[in-house]
C-alpha cells in the first residue's frame, strides 16, 4: 500500500479509505479530513491532548492489528502524530 496516496484522519491517524468514514462539516456535507469519531457536524467530538488521543490509539492499534505490540504501535503514534493538523496545534 502507497501511504503518500492514502488519506488518514489529521485527528487521530486513522486511515480513511472509506467515504462512509468521513467526518460531516456543519452544513452536513463530507469533511475528507477527520473521521467521524473525531469530527462530527463541524465539531471535534471530544477535548483532549495529543498525547491523550495518541494513547487511547495505541491501545487501539494493538486492539485491532493482534501482531503488533504496545511498542510498535507508540512507536509509529509518535512519529506520525506531530504531523496532524489537529495535533500540530497543541
Amino acid at each position: 500500500m502507497n501511504f503518500e496516496d492514502q488519506k488518514f484522519c489529521q485527528s487521530c491517524a486513522m486511515p480513511l479509505g472509506d467515504e462512509e468514514l468521513y467526518a460531516t462539516n456543519a452544513d452536513g456535507s463530507k469533511n475528507e479530513e477527520y473521521c467521524i469519531y473525531c469530527f462530527k457536524d463541524g465539531e471535534f467530538t471530544s477535548d483532549i491532548s495529543m498525547e491523550e488521543m495518541r494513547d487511547f490509539c495505541i491501545k487501539k492499534m494493538v486492539e485491532v492489528n493482534p501482531e503488533m505490540d504496545e511498542n510498535e504501535a507508540s512507536a509509529m503514534m509518535h512519529e506520525v502524530f506531530p504531523k496532524l493538523k489537529r495535533c500540530a496545534k497543541d
